[in-house]
Formats: structure tokens, C-alpha cells, sequence
């Protein structure tokens, strides 16, 4: 429930705060003396759209916060919602309540914090989803939509929004497969088309196999094989100096004359002073014949490059082709040999996922009809069940019209066959008869504007029953309704605060008379400014502001008489309501 809202510069109040208290709480005050923004200020609480007139005029920004106790919800909810401010970071306060608040600049910037963690304004409308619903006079509008008088049929059965999510998730799935089977239909063609195109480059680049870095080699393999007589005339030259033209004749051919060699000549001078009885030249020579290993190993490898180098005359022509190859699936397909091996993995993959065969087709087709018959099995159970609760809402409703100075209207909730939808297979529409003789008619057609307030009232007394602990709000619901159609609005509010916080805005002072809390806004308006005050109205100031309310006069003798009998039988009944709930609890 709602324990307290404050609210600065938003519309006629500069400042004001309001406690508010379990049961049934009412706003009065003349016209236009700023009630009306004490419910924007809520709706601004719940995510409502932030308004830039709405500021006070001469101020930077408006604000409103409000303060949220859980320990008056089912402990299940409590949870949920304890849980969800937490997961956006936001901390209650030191007696475990949540604070929310919403800030609207003058240019129209909007700013929402829970629980001391800045939020999106959307995040308060679903921390209050469970906490707080607000009713007005555009309320009254919606309940018109079929829509929402198909929403309101659903909260009659608590077991109704099981079958829901079921009969949903089998409609989603149905859908899913269905608009799979559309494409396939469609785009058969398209998708034959694409088949053999990567049918056509799979096939293409599997032929050629290429290797992972295969066209950088082979670039290196023909720079080489183009130079390879350059490179062969090198090799020799450094082969006949290091190790003579003996050496060279086995790559030569043979039959050349001995020369003098640099590995020769090495080894003798480290021999020489190898063998020497001087230290230092010894070393010298130890030095000396590393160098002679160091130089026949370069000699060895410099013989197996010799032995590698191409001599098949056509091995140039053969790599020239090869590179040909690749080069043609790099200008198809990737820039590189390696990217077109990457793409060839996901034409591959892409290949296997399209399946174009008449046993693809046909399967798809027989998992279409299997999802829309459960969709017309789990359909038909919420049907069921939603004609259950339909005659249910008739005898309850059709009570309530009758107890709201309606004494022979009838409520009747007509359910027709539709096709499947998001929502099921029915179209709800409420249906309002005057007396028994007379035929339901539509309610936009049949229910005037305090009649439909007495429609939505007594559907929020059924509907709200079983809730415990949340806030209801009633902006002027009661507009066009007096007599003893008020008395009976404030009885069955005083019935609906037994359990649920509600507060009311109204004019009605039959409706006042049963409230636990009388909040009075009142305006004073001077040549510079218009200022209004919200004040908890005690017993004495009650009486006042009912006689008010009755006389249209602030004080006079008959009027305060009326409004303190008005008062006293009121509150007698609310008595007498707590005392049975409390009988009945036991």
C-alpha cells in the first residue's frame, strides 16, 4: 500500500505531503482547487506520460515521491516486487519500504528513481503493476475496448491465466511453424535457386582444394622457380670456394681439376696450430676448428639446397596454373585462400539447413496441423473456462447494479467464436439491459456516463476481492451518479477498503461519509498566484466539509445537522462492515 506521497510545484501545489492510511481514504475541495494533481502525481509514480504543463508555472521542475510498504501484500508478490527493485539496484529504506519518485523539468525531461537507484520511467510501472491501479474517467472510456472487457472476464478465474499462458505458448509455436510453411510455399523457388548456387561453389572449390596458405607459398614457390638459374649459378660459386671444384663435380657432373678450397686450407692451419706446444696458439687452433665445423655445415645445406632446386622445366608453368586456380576462387569468393576455405564452411553449413525435398515439405506441413490443433484443444479450455466465469460475472455484477440503485438492470457478457489469436478464440462483449423486458444492448450504446461509472465500480469490488494489500484509486468515477446511488457507492468502497487501500477523489459527500481519512484540497487564489493546501481533515473539520459539500454553503445550522447525521450512520455501517470481516476471519 501507498503510506505517504510529496508532491512539489506540480500544477496548483507548491508543496504538499499526505499520509495515508489502510482502508478508504477520499480527496475533496472545490473545483479546480488541485485534486486532480494529486492523481497526476500518482499516475506520474506508476510510469505515466510526463507532462511539461504540468510544472508549476514560475518553476524549473515538478516532483512527486512516494513511499511503498510491502508488508501489507500476500508475501509471494511482496517478493516478486522486493526481488525486481533489488535487481535494478535499487535499497529499501530503514523500515523495508520502497521510496519511488519522478521529476518532470519544465522543458519536459522526465527523471524516475527507485529505491535511490535512477531508473527508466517504465521500470516504475512495473514495480507498481502489483501495487497500485488507478481509475478514471478515461478509464471508464477503455473498459468499452473489448480488449479490456476481455481482460476484466480473465481476472475472474484465477485458473484462467494458466490456461492462458498455455493455450499462448502453443499459439506461438503455431504461428512460428506456420509462417515457416508460408516461406517454404513462397520462396520453394528462391530456395532451389540458392541450393544449386552453393550447390555450384561447393563443388567448385572442392575440386580445386586448396590448402590453408597455400597462395602464399605458392607466390614464394614462383618467384623462386623464376629465378632459378641465378640462384643454381650461386650456389656452385659458393660451393667451389668453400670445398673446391672437386666438391662441386658431384652437382657438376664430375671430372673437374682439384682447386684450392677454403675448407682445406682451414683445416691444415687448425691442425697446425692445434698441434702446437704454445698455449695461445693451441686455443687459436681449437677456435680455428669450430670455424672449419661451422663452414661444412653451411656447405652440407648448402648441397641439399642445390639437390632441392626444380630441374623439371615445366615445374614453373605447372605452379603458374595452380596459382591461376586460386586466384579464381579468391576473385569469387574471399580475398584469400584461407577466407574462401571459411566460406566454403558456411555454404556447407548454410547447404545442409536448406532442405527443399518433398519429405522436408511434408513433415513441415503435418507439424503445422499438430500445433494448430493444440492451439484449438488448449483454445477450447479457455474457452470453457471463460464461459464459466462469464456467467459467474453476470450474477455477480447484475447483484452489485442492483444494490447501486439499478434495480433491474442485467449484465450479460456474450462470448463469440473467433478465429485464433493472441488472447484465444473468443471475442468478450459486455452487454447492458435496463430491466428484464428490454434487450442487452452494447454498453457504448446503452450506459450513460454514471452508469457506466456504477459498471466499472461494481466489476472492481468482484474483481478486487481476492486482492489484499494494494492501492485503488478512483479519479471522479463517481461523476453523474447522486442520491441513493452515492450512498451505495460509499458502501461498497468502504467494503472494498476492508482489505485493499482505496482512495477516491470525489464530490459526492454520501461517498465522504464512509471514508477512515477525509484529505481536503483547498485553493487561494490572489493577483499573483493560485496556491492550493492538502490537509487531513479532522472529526470537527469533516463535519465542516461535508456540510459544504451538501449545502454548497460553509456554514449554516441545517447543513452541518445533515452532514453530521450523513456522518454518523456512515461510519456506523463501516463499523458494523469491520466487525463481520473480523467474525468471518475468525
Amino acid at each position: 500500500m501507498l503510506a505517504d506521497i510529496a508532491i512539489q510545484n506540480l500544477g496548483v501545489i507548491p508543496h504538499a505531503t499526505v499520509e495515508l492510511s489502510e482502508g478508504l481514504t477520499v480527496l475533496t475541495g472545490e473545483t479546480g482547487a488541485g485534486k486532480t494533481m494529486v492523481v497526476t502525481g500518482l499516475r506520474l509514480l506508476v510510469g505515466g506520460r510526463a507532462d511539461a504543463s504540468r510544472v508549476r508555472t514560475g518553476s524549473t521542475a515538478a516532483s512527486v515521491e512516494g513511499r511503498f510498504r510491502l508488508d501489507t501484500l500476500p508475501s509471494e508478490i511482496a517478493s516478486q516486487i522486493f526481488d525486481f527493485v533489488t535487481d535494478v539496484g535499487g535499497i529499501p529504506d530503514e523500515n523495508q519500504e520502497i521510496i519511488a519518485s519522478r521529476s518532470v523539468s519544465a522543458q519536459g525531461r522526465s527523471k524516475a528513481y527507485l529505491g535511490g537507484r535512477a531508473v527508466p520511467a517504465a521500470h516504475l510501472g512495473k514495480f507498481s503493476a502489483e501495487l497500485l491501479t488507478i481509475h478514471g474517467q478515461n478509464d471508464q472510456l477503455r473498459l468499452l475496448a473489448p480488449d479490456q472487457q476481455l481482460a476484466a472476464l480473465d481476472r475472474v478465474d484465477p485458473a484462467i491465466a494458466g490456461l492462458k499462458q498455455t493455450y499462448q505458448e502453443h499459439y506461438k509455436r503455431w504461428r512460428s511453424l506456420d509462417k515457416q510453411l508460408q516461406e517454404r510455399i513462397e520462396k520453394r523457388r528462391e530456395l532451389a535457386q540458392e541450393s544449386d548456387r552453393l550447390d555450384f561453389a561447393i563443388q567448385e572449390i572442392v575440386a580445386v582444394d586448396p590448402q590453408p596458405g597455400e597462395d602464399i607459398e605458392l607466390v614464394a614457390t614462383i618467384r623462386r622457380l623464376q629465378d632459378v638459374d641465378d640462384i643454381r649459378e650461386i650456389v656452385t660459386t659458393a660451393i667451389a670456394k668453400l670445398d673446391g671444384l672437386e666438391a662441386l663435380g658431384e652437382y657438376a657432373g664430375g671430372n673437374v681439376e682439384e682447386e684450392y678450397s677454403a675448407s682445406s686450407s682451414l683445416g691444415e692451419a687448425s691442425a697446425a696450430l692445434s698441434h702446437s706446444d704454445d698455449p695461445i696458439l693451441a686455443q687459436l687452433g681449437q677456435r680455428l676448428h669450430l670455424i672449419v665445423e661451422e663452414v661444412a655445415e653451411i656447405s652440407g645445406e648448402l648441397g641439399s639446397y642445390y639437390s632441392g632446386l626444380p630441374v623439371d622445366p615445366l615445374a614453373l608453368e605447372h605452379a603458374l596454373e595452380r596459382q591461376q586456380e586460386l586466384k579464381k576462387l579468391t576473385r569469387k569468393y574471399a580475398p584469400t585462400i584461407d577466407e574462401v576455405l571459411v566460406w566454403l564452411a558456411k555454404a556447407e553449413a548454410k547447404r545442409a539447413s536448406i532442405d527443399i525435398s518433398p519429405a522436408a515439405f511434408e513433415q513441415l506441413q503435418r507439424d503445422v496441423a499438430q500445433a494448430r490443433q493444440q492451439v484449438n484443444t488448449t483454445g477450447a479450455a479457455l474457452t470453457n473456462a471463460r464461459q464459466a466465469a462469464a456467467k459467474s460475472l453476470e450474477s455477480l455484477v447484475t447483484e452489485e447494479l442492483h444494490g447501486l440503485a439499478m434495480p433491474h438492470a442485467r449484465l450479460t457478457v456474450a462470448l463469440q467464436a473467433t478465429k485464433p489469436g493472441p488472447d484465444g478464440l473468443d471475442a468478450v462483449e459486455f452487454l447492458l439491459a435496463h430491466n428484464k423486458a428490454a434487450e442487452p444492448r452494447p454498453l457504448a450504446t446503452s450506459a450513460s456516463g454514471g452508469e457506466l461509472s456504477r459498471v466499472m465500480l461494481a466489476l472492481e469490488v468482484i474483481l478486487a476481492a481476492g486482492t489484499r494489500g494494494t492501492t485503488l484509486v478512483f479519479d471522479e468515477v463517481d461523476a453523474g451518479v447522486g442520491g441513493r446511488a452515492a450512498v451505495e457507492i460509499g458502501r461498497r468502497l468502504a467494503r472494498l477498503a476492508l482489505h485493499t487501500q482505496v482512495i477516491v477523489v470525489t464530490h459526492l459527500p454520501q461517498v465522504a461519509a464512509y471514508a477512515d481519512t477525509h484529505v481536503h484540497v483547498a485553493k487561494e487564489v490572489s493577483d499573483e498566484s493560485v496556491v492550493s493546501g492538502v490537509e487531513n481533515l479532522s472529526e470537527q473539520r469533516r463535519i465542516e466539509e461535508l456540510s459544504r459539500m451538501l449545502a454548497g454553503l460553509d456554514d449554516t445550522e441545517t447543513g452541518r445537522a445533515h452532514a453530521l447525521e450523513l456522518f454518523r450512520t456512515a461510519q456506523e455501517e463501516v463499523a458494523a462492515l469491520r466487525n463481520n470481516s473480523a467474525t468471518i476471519q475468525k
